[in-house]
């Protein structure tokens, strides 16, 4: 017998299930214990197929199969989410999550333009179609008020999408389920620096903290933070996309940094991850969780966050090489040879000629080869000195050109200046040349052995099309990012070659799909050639069950919906 509710609940007798819900019929058998089972299953949309029939001890029997019975949760086996789309009942609905901000026009906004930004950026690699935008953007101040925003758009089956500094690359914060959506912008009021933990070497900070402010509050106190995302990110979107860059070969990634965190669930339920302790074995890591989820389980509220003692001393050192692979071969042994730096990064012959044409830095002469960006740290010159003489020496070993390192403060912001620029040349050449222009980044890593040869492979093919592009690459964590530009469909197709080209040559070099920028929408197939059904079947079902009726940024990672609409 199979049994298909919008709503649903079920609860055990002693021989039979009985479900109820709005317009159903009540099915039952005998018995009087009306112990409450409380499965949701599928969540708005489940569906179950029974039997009659529970074991002595209350267990389903084998003819009773659900997707509550399975350890993993193939997209087959659920229907389509069930969402607000009445626009009367979400009038009414938007009127309710009004009074929880006071009615205060700072704390919500339902302008065109509001609704466009939180929609989509140029930079973004998957753009939304014209009709997805969401219904309103709400500035809560606390995460009490997270809470009862998301109590009542759990209620009511309106899908909301956490907002933070929109910085985020694969359309993560695009709104797939159109105007019956809800945007959850933390930026605007929830942006304190509660408490440093100096001896302790931690930070307490909301989620709409920009992690630029958090580094020159740090750097007041002989600290740092240890992630270098792109500017204007922000600490709840870094933990939701478990961001990392230049920083991260020292200071280690997002996940690496986060001590707990607070959390809203999609029903309003508030958890925090664990107290702050450097260390713990207490129970399941729901950091770890929650750390690259993208906003699909929860809406991180408050984060503690790792703090690093800034180095006594630092430099930097630059140097060009005649192939990308003998720079990225060069990175290698360096990592091979247990030599410790605080950033190693790459960018190739066509980045550094963009940042010369754009004279986005001091000089406009840089060597137009592929070139290494190094930074080196310690305690005294000594050791400063010491490490650069073992750079040079592997450096010369895969043929550098050219060697130099800052002899300054003011030589070293220099130097490094260019690294710092990359995107923004890209973009500058672009627009100089279309100003509609569209720009794809994107990125994968793969173990540090198959850099070079994955790198070498990809610069030719990119180098062979006649679209503008360069490559950057986080070299000490074996991850690179492409920077390609087009201005038109055809130019687009050859883009998106191009792109499935790179990452299923990471994945055959038993690599990922993305190092750093997430999945959102446009890395979901990919996801699913790199791990597999099974992993993937195994995030939906964590998904499902911390998320039943879906409403959490739905559509990102992974499908959730076997009816799924055109998403852009």
């Amino acid at each position: 017998m199979v049994l298909r509710r919008s709503l649903f609940n079920a609860y055990r007798t002693s021989s039979r299930i009985v479900w109820s819900g709005p317009g159903s019929k009540r099915f039952h058998g005998g018995g009087s214990s009306g112990k409450w089972l409380g499965c949701s299953l599928a969540g708005a949309a489940g569906y179950v197929v029974a039997s009659d029939n529970l074991d002595i001890n209350g267990k389903v029997s084998k003819s009773f199969n659900n997707v509550g019975s399975k350890s993993t949760l193939p997209l087959s086996d659920l229907q389509s989410p069930v969402y607000c789309t009445d626009r009367k009942e979400l009038d009414r609905v938007v009127e309710e999550l009004k009074r929880v901000v006071g009615n205060d026009q700072d704390h919500f906004s339902e302008s065109q333009s509001d609704l466009d930004s939180h929609s989509d950026t140029y930079f973004n690699t998957h753009h939304p179609k014209a009709d997805q935008r969401p219904r309103i953007v709400l500035f809560p101040s606390s995460t009490e008020e997270v809470s009862q925003i998301m109590k009542i758009c759990h209620d009511n089956n309106v899908p909301v999408i956490p907002f933070s500094g929109g910085t985020s690359l694969e359309g993560h914060f695009m709104p797939t389920r159109s105007a019956s959506t809800v945007v959850l912008d933390v930026s605007k009021f929830m942006n304190r620096i509660v408490k440093l933990n100096q001896t302790d070497l931690d930070v307490e900070v909301q989620a709409g903290v920009p992690w630029e402010d958090l580094n020159d509050f740090l750097g007041e106190h002989g600290l740092l933070f240890g992630c270098d995302p792109g500017p204007g990110a922000q600490i709840g979107g870094c933990v939701a996309n478990s961001c990392s860059g230049t920083n991260a070969y020292r200071y280690g990634t997002m996940k690496e940094n986060v001590v707990n965190l607070t959390v809203v669930l999609p029903d309003g339920t508030v958890v925090k991850t664990k107290k702050r302790p450097r260390k713990s074995s207490a129970g399941y890591n729901l950091n770890g969780l929650f750390t690259g989820s993208e906003g699909t389980l929860g809406i991180v509220t408050e984060a503690t966050v790792k703090c690093h003692v800034k180095p006594v001393m630092e430099t930097v050192v630059v140097a060009s090489f005649p192939t990308v692979g003998d720079a990225a071969a060069c990175s290698s042994n360096i990592t091979q040879e247990g030599i410790q730096l605080n950033a190693m990064e790459l960018l190739d012959d066509e980045m550094m000629k963009l940042i010369n044409s754009s004279g986005a830095t001091f000089r406009t002469d840089w060597k137009e080869l592929p070139t290494m960006f190094f930074k080196i740290g310690g305690r005294n010159d000594n050791i400063i000195q010491q490490v650069i003489a073992e750079l040079e020496r592997i450096a010369k070993q895969h043929k550098a050109s050219s060697f130099e390192f800052a002899t300054d403060e003011e030589k070293k912001i220099q130097l490094w200046e260019a690294r710092k620029v990359a995107l923004w040349s890209v973009i500058d050449a672009s627009r100089s040349k279309n100003e509609n222009a569209n720009i794809w980044t994107t990125d994968v890593a793969v173990p540090l052995s198959n850099f070079a040869k994955v790198i070498e492979e990809t610069k030719e093919e990119m180098s062979k099309s006649p679209l503008i592009n360069a490559v950057v690459g986080h070299a000490g964590d074996g991850n690179f990012h492409s920077f390609i530009v087009y201005n038109n469909d055809d130019e687009k197709k050859i883009c998106e070659e191009i792109v499935d080209n790179m990452v299923r040559r990471a994945i055959n070099a038993d690599g990922t799909c993305t190092g750093e920028h997430g999945v959102g929408v446009g890395k979901r197939k990919f996801l699913l050639e790199e791990l597999g059904d099974a992993p993937v079947d195994l995030m939906r079902k964590i998904k499902l069950a911390i998320d039943p009726k879906r409403i959490l940024n739905p559509d990102k990672i992974f499908k959730i919906d076997p009816n799924e609409p055109d998403l852009h």
